[in-house]
């Protein structure tokens, strides 16, 4: 029994992929290149601290404390993932409404979903900011490493508030077509 072909999927769900950084990584603005390497090093770094858990646990040696090496690691991949994607437009779009529209009302439109996803993002930064300041003083700790977690969370709010300022870079330089 065969299945029949796949059929391209409807406009309504398409989704853009022609969305990522430049080929040329040179163009790239520094606050991209950065946000790249970031991330890049921290994902390595967690890979890394895994994999030689993993090994480890297989040679009998146990490495204490690679999970919370891996969960610092994530705050710092997913914050400079988030400014990247931002940076070079690539959040993902369902041009249900968009494709029908006149370009002047999507533009608009676009503009909106830019000042929600800044405000969004300042939400994000501000509840971030209050369990800061709750928390500096307490020195909180991971329980086996001794990792400071106020540094983790200060990355985070500066990655909300770099985002929320790209949206609304974006936001104000969107011109109706």
């Amino acid at each position: 029994m065969t299945l029949p072909p796949a059929s391209p999927a409807p406009a309504e769900t398409r989704i853009d992929a022609d969305v990522g950084p430049s080929p040329d990584h040179r163009a790239a603005p520094p606050l991209a290149r950065l946000m790249l390497a970031i991330g890049s090093v921290a994902l390595l770094l967690a890979m890394s601290t895994d994999a030689l858990a993993v090994a480890g646990r297989h040679a009998g040696i146990r490495l204490f404390g690679s999970i919370e090496i891996v969960q610092a690691c994530i705050v710092l991949v997913a914050t400079s993932a988030i400014v990247l994607t931002t940076i070079v437009e690539g959040h993902a779009r369902v041009h249900i409404l968009l494709d029908r529209l006149k370009p002047a009302t999507a533009t608009r439109l676009l503009r909106g979903a830019d000042w929600v996803s800044a405000l969004v993002f300042l939400w994000l930064a501000t509840g971030s900011t209050w369990l800061l300041a709750d928390l500096w003083n307490a020195f909180e700790l991971t329980e086996i490493l001794h990792l400071p977690l106020r540094w983790l969370r200060l990355a985070w709010i500066v990655g909300s508030l770099v985002t929320a300022a790209l949206f609304v870079r974006r936001a104000l330089s969107r011109t109706a077509a």
